[in-house]
């Protein structure tokens, strides 16, 4: 399994590293060492353990949606004009970037500090790794 730094855990968490240390104490997570190295987690654990924590608000609606991909955040800037918008939410450490009508700016409310939900479904999505082995 791959493993990675305590770090680098907390920053994919969106925790410190001590927030990080003190799941290792509780058993939330495992952690190893290898020789005089640092302290690494499993990277799937920690996947986990972020896909259980993510908060989500409850559907307000029936409706079943086929868009799966759902990131909470805070709107953080808005750039229009008279026809189309710029917002850039802040959904943990991930920045995402919607273009939409100013109309739907308007009617949503949106606002730099809204708490909004980024829906995103694709149909190509590229998969990059750090050390470039596709």
């Amino acid at each position: 399994m791959p493993q990675i730094r305590i770090k680098d855990a907390a920053v994919f968490l969106g925790v410190s590293d001590d927030t990080v240390r003190r799941w290792i104490d509780l058993g939330v997570l495992e952690s190893s060492k290898e020789g005089a190295g640092p302290a690494v987690v499993d990277a799937l654990a920690v996947a986990r353990l972020a896909r259980e924590h993510a908060v989500l608000p409850a559907n307000p609606s029936e409706i079943g949606r086929s868009a799966r991909n759902r990131l909470v955040g805070v709107v953080t800037d808005i750039v229009a004009d008279t026809v189309m918008a710029q917002v850039e939410l802040q959904c943990g450490p991930h920045r995402i970037v919607s273009l939409m009508s100013s109309e739907a700016v308007r009617e949503l409310g949106l606002e730099p500090g809204s708490v909004a939900i980024a829906v995103v479904k694709a149909t190509n999505v590229i998969v990059e790794t750090p050390s470039g082995r596709a």
